[in-house]
């Protein structure tokens, strides 16, 4: 068997830098309903083109007043004051306040003309038929909602590149919008090479094995703003292989899974020389390291291992970055937390490693059985990061786990 060994590798940082560079966020814009749009990011600045609220409001039930009528109230002089009418929320006040006067009115609900103030309900006693006495005096524009408080017409309420969130879905709202202009999602073409691959339900003949990494990529690019596309899995030959790369070439970033190591058979590689350039095969990292990034048609190709561990590893610190990129998301930024380690762990030096644990009993014990083992990852709770020059970790030492 002719084998074609990694000869240098690059750092992970050198990595990152070089797929930021050649991932250009999609441009694409789409425009969808409110409701469907949470998570987006936003391709538009939002300018109101109203106050919100549109109008002063009552902040608690209770009575519009002229707030000088109210001075020097107290529980054993209140001011008492004549109810001219009542107002409910989607009601207009039909009667201004004069001095003397006040309106019952609903948390929510338009001010009559000439009040300025609200006394809470819980502040006055209702006489006979219209008298309401005051037992606490309330100064101007208390408990009230002033008009354009919230948003201000003419103001900026959201940006271009902000991400949709329930709150800010809200403030949408709030200024009338019923659709909205985000970023489209990218499409993200995902295939697994090898004779060996074969999909989940289908009988195994002797020597096959059924495709997972399609399934988790799938599930990571659909969790960071992603589309993907799955394609059927191809054989081992340039011919089969140059055959998908051209059936996907349509879509935003090519993932491949298998192909990408030094055995005979490894023949991603040779594909994007032939279709486009190589900008790094190698990276100094476990698991992963014979990973391959280049360029075909302008669109970015990630190459991955086909061990299922080092595919989904490689998944979470290569893929996510540059999906995120490439739809206007901000960097991810996982849960973590401090714990101690279980059990001595040595590493290799000069290879940045991502290590699999579980938390048990608060500490973090070693999860990682081998690359093929995708129990590696299903059973643990996330990972820790051991840089190129530690070799060891000790037992005890405090760890940052990084949760999936």
């Amino acid at each position: 068997m002719k084998m074609r060994p990694i000869r240098e590798t690059i750092p992970l940082d050198e990595a990152f830098a070089l797929m930021a560079e050649t991932a250009a966020p999609v441009d694409r814009v789409e425009r969808l309903p409110l409701d469907d749009a949470n998570g987006r990011v936003l391709a538009r600045d939002v300018v109101a083109e109203a106050d919100v609220p549109p109008f002063d409001r009552a902040a608690m039930d209770g009575y519009a007043v002229i707030a000088e009528d109210t001075f020097g109230a107290g529980r054993y002089d209140p001011r008492v004051l004549c109810c001219v009418e009542k107002v409910h929320t989607g009601q207009l006040p039909s009667k201004p306040i004069q001095r003397g006067q006040c309106t019952e009115i609903a948390t929510g609900a338009p001010m009559p003309p000439g009040a300025d103030a609200v006394v809470m309900v819980e502040e006055t006693e209702r006489g006979d038929p219209a008298d309401v006495r005051v037992f606490t005096p309330v100064y101007p524009k208390q408990n009230v909602g002033r008009r354009g408080a919230d948003i201000a017409a003419g103001q900026t309420v959201l940006q271009r590149g902000d991400v949709l969130s329930p709150s800010r879905i809200g403030a949408l709202a709030a200024c009338g919008v019923a659709s909205i202009e985000v970023f489209e999602r990218p499409r993200v073409a995902i295939l697994s090479t090898g004779n060996e691959i074969v999909a989940p339900g289908q009988p195994l003949a002797p020597g096959q094995i059924y495709d997972i990494n399609q399934f988790t990529l799938s599930a990571i690019v659909r969790a960071h703003g992603g589309v993907p596309v799955p394609y059927p899995s191809a054989a081992d030959t340039m011919d089969e292989l140059g055959r998908a790369v051209d059936r996907c070439a349509s879509e935003d970033l090519l993932v491949f899974s298998g192909g990408s190591s030094v055995g005979e058979r490894d023949l991603i590689l040779d594909v994007i020389q032939k279709k486009g350039d190589v900008i790094f095969h190698g990276i100094a990292v476990k698991p992963g390291k014979p990973t391959a990034f280049g360029r075909i048609a302008g669109k970015p190709v990630l190459g991955m291992p086909g061990y299922p561990t080092s595919c989904l590893s490689n998944g979470y610190m290569l893929l996510v970055p540059i999906l995120r990129r490439l739809a206007h998301l901000p960097p991810y930024r996982p849960q973590s937390i401090n714990v101690p380690l279980s059990q001595r762990i040595v590493s290799t030096t000069g290879r940045h490693q991502f290590y699999t644990v579980r938390i048990v009993d608060g500490m973090a014990v070693p999860a990682f059985k081998a690359s093929g083992d995708i129990t590696s990852m299903s059973r643990a709770d996330g990972y820790i990061e051991i840089p190129a020059q530690t070799d060891i970790v000790e037992k005890g030492e405090i760890v940052e786990v990084k949760v999936f």
